[in-house]
């Protein structure tokens, strides 16, 4: 087994995170453990569809299947990604989300949502 450089193990971290699917998975597992067909349900897409960002968890090393009877339990591989992944959150929701990525289509977002927010002189 090939021990990953810091930057390889963020790069993955943030493939995962990429995905709004893939995103909201880790925050119901970050609740406890679940089936595919709760974590489905509870997420709104299909098991199919589910089953593929899974796998990509599960490559990305940030959940584990584990056998519970019939069924496959899924959660996240580590406590610790719990407790970072409410750092996370805790951490982006308290800057304010401005992007410097400099695209058109985010310079163009940002600007409406300036007008939207400007008073109007009575």
């Amino acid at each position: 087994m090939r021990i990953l450089s810091p930057v390889e193990v963020m790069s993955r971290f943030g493939k995962a995170l990429a995905d709004p699917t893939r995103a909201a998975v880790l925050l119901q597992l970050q609740q406890g453990p679940a089936v595919p067909s709760e974590l489905a349900a509870q997420i709104g897409v299909s098991r199919q569809i589910l089953s593929n960002h899974l796998a990509c968890l599960r490559d990305c090393g940030l959940v584990v299947g584990v056998p519970a009877g019939r069924n496959v339990r899924y959660e996240l591989s580590d406590p610790k990604l719990a407790h970072a992944l409410e750092d996370l959150l805790g951490t982006i929701l308290t800057v304010e989300a401005v992007c410097q990525c400099g695209t058109p289509e985010c310079a163009a977002e940002e600007l409406a949502g300036a007008a939207s927010t400007q008073e109007v002189p009575a």
